[in-house]
């Protein structure tokens, strides 16, 4: 009941926010869980027919936009007021999204996708803006608590619904179509329904963000953190490349799609599972288990936290990986096949290896998201705990760049990886082994910067 008294209490623009955001989020979302594989697909096949370090460039221009573009779009939303913000937003978002499916070409393609990611820039700073704008401390963990459940939510939904739908019915490049129609019909909402929230009495003018960076950028304490932390976020943007690839074109999930058709009737038979599915399991988790993540978390130190979550990441590539390795022995030395012949030829279905594989691949995409759930939220509180009590919201504010950073190199380590890996040398296991390198990296570099580095900041946290 004082849940939902306290809901109660938030305002008609916060829900017209959250919609937004639901709408903005299930968009992206679901164009990015098929971009990579629409990317890389033949033109017979409806994709583009780029190669993957093509691919990986786009995706290491974009991304690394998204992450740093809403700092200095809060600014600009400020000034010029969030509703003229979010008309632009909703504008650049809607224009990318439908060049894009209508783009035949990679640099017309590139240049949608540019489009589409200074309007996702200027986005979400207006949607935390206006959030923060309405709540006050009895509705805040409530507003912010709705406002990430929507991001999931839209991220489950329109994957699981829209981007299936229009693989179907369609082509692939209607997934950008629909996304795109989607973004500009909340130009009417807009004009008609949002209100601006009230400007708090100070706010910060573009030559003060720039002010703050270099004052932030300074700190090489705080550079080290965010350079160490990245580096599972290098793993985490395999989730939306490298492991979608592989699941299309080197490994067929026989023995999943053979049990939800036999556990669930309603698909006649007829499941396949299609690479929008890993954004779907993510998202879903997340949806289900991260009140109770939390709850398990919320009195635990915050490094260690992250440490711990970031452990499942490289356990869970560690899994992918024994599997794949456990399928090469199967394929070399009893079956004399190839590996990949293995794993993608039907016939081979019932095989152990190729159904210890298929199903460790599931659950590591699954314990990979435990871990984002368990280390990002800690994440976040370190950075309160680290920064100089007078400038915690201003390192908060750069605390994005830990995304610029695994999104530049994670985007584009990953078709390397792939090319050599699986494509030269028939390895799947190798290139899994790599990216639990990674992690197990970052997991070693961060427990040495926690005792070295931050040893007397650290007792900050409360015990």
């Amino acid at each position: 009941m004082e849940e939902k008294s306290t809901t109660k209490k938030l305002p008609k623009v916060y829900w017209i926010s959250i919609f937004y955001e639901f709408i903005e989020r299930g968009a992206y979302y679901g164009a990015m869980s098929i971009l990579s594989v629409y990317l890389v697909a033949s033109v017979a096949n409806g994709g583009l027919g780029c190669s993957k370090m093509e691919a990986g460039i786009l995706k290491a221009t974009i991304q690394p936009i998204i992450y740093a573009l809403p700092i200095i779009c809060g600014a600009i939303a400020d000034r010029f007021g969030y509703r003229k913000t979010l008309n632009v937003a909703f504008l650049l978002l809607g224009i990318g999204y439908i060049s894009a499916s209508q783009a035949k070409t990679y640099p017309l393609f590139f240049t949608s996708l540019i489009i589409l990611s200074l309007g996702a820039g200027a986005f979400k700073p207006v949607i935390n803006g206006t959030i923060a704008r309405v709540t006050d401390s009895e509705t805040s963990s409530i507003g912010f608590g709705i406002y990430y459940w929507s991001i999931n939510l839209g991220a489950f939904l329109f994957p699981l619904i829209v981007v299936p739908l229009m693989r179907n019915s369609f082509g692939l490049n209607y997934v950008f179509l629909v996304s795109g129609i989607a973004i500009l019909l909340m130009l009417i909402p807009n004009k008609f329904l949002y209100k601006e929230p009230p400007k708090p009495e100070t706010s910060k003018d573009i030559s003060q963000v720039f002010v703050d960076a270099v004052s932030v950028l300074k700190d090489y304490k705080f550079l080290i953190l965010l350079f160490l932390y990245s580096g599972f976020w290098v793993i985490y943007f395999q989730m939306f490349d490298t492991i979608l690839w592989y699941i299309t074109e080197y490994v067929k999930l026989k023995p999943i799609e053979n049990t939800i058709n036999s556990l669930i009737p309603v698909f006649n038979g007829g499941f396949k599972f299609n690479p929008e599915y890993v954004t779907v399991i993510n998202a879903g988790i997340i949806i289900l288990l991260q009140l109770v993540v939390s709850n398990i978390t919320k009195k635990t130190k915050a490094l260690p936290t992250m440490i711990t979550g970031i452990s499942f990441g490289v356990i869970a590539m560690c899994l992918i990986g024994f599997s794949a390795y456990s399928a090469q022995i199967h394929a070399t030395n009893d079956l004399s096949i190839t590996t990949a012949t293995l794993l993608s030829d039907e016939k081979y279905a019932t095989n152990s290896s190729v159904i210890f594989h298929a199903w460790a691949l599931v659950l590591g995409i699954i314990l990979f998201t435990m871990g984002e759930m368990t280390a990002h939220p800690k994440f976040i509180s370190y950075i309160g705990l680290i920064a100089p009590e007078e400038k915690v919201a201003t390192y908060m504010g750069y605390s994005f760049l830990y995304g610029v950073i695994g999104s530049s190199i994670g985007c584009l380590i990953g078709p390397i990886a792939y090319n050599n890996f699986i494509t030269k040398l028939d390895n799947p296991a190798g290139m899994w082994f790599l990216f639990a390198g990674i992690g197990l990296f970052t997991v070693i570099s961060l427990t040495i910067y926690g005792k070295l580095v931050l040893k007397n900041k650290e007792k900050k946290e409360e015990k």
